[in-house]
């Protein structure tokens, strides 16, 4: 999403979410800008107006494989939090359950 004029107050009021992932140990020591790039989410958030104690950060799924949602707590923990109308944006580079495009 680039139009920041699409954020409301309602979603202002719920928390911001950065999900955070990469699919291997491997890529999570080789590929450390991505990380990076990733957390960074966290100050796009805040300059898009949410306060930074409303910004929650998942990050446990880091270096986990993408082959099962059941595995990873963090994408649970997402997607039960979105079920619950708590969230009011999902920040991340990739989210996809099992790997699909």
């Amino acid at each position: 999403m680039s139009d920041d004029s699409k954020i409301g107050k309602t979603h202002l009021q719920r928390a911001a979410v950065v999900y955070i992932r990469q699919s291997s140990a491997a890529q999570v020591e080789h590929n450390r800008e991505s990380t990076a790039r990733q957390y960074a989410l966290a100050d796009r958030a805040v300059a898009l107006g949410w306060a930074r104690d409303q910004v929650i950060v998942i990050d446990q799924d880091l270096g986990l494989s993408g082959a099962s949602a059941a595995q990873r707590s963090g994408f649970v923990q997402l997607t039960t939090e979105v079920a619950l109308g708590h969230v009011g944006m999902v920040l991340g580079l990739e989210v996809s359950p099992s790997g699909a495009q």
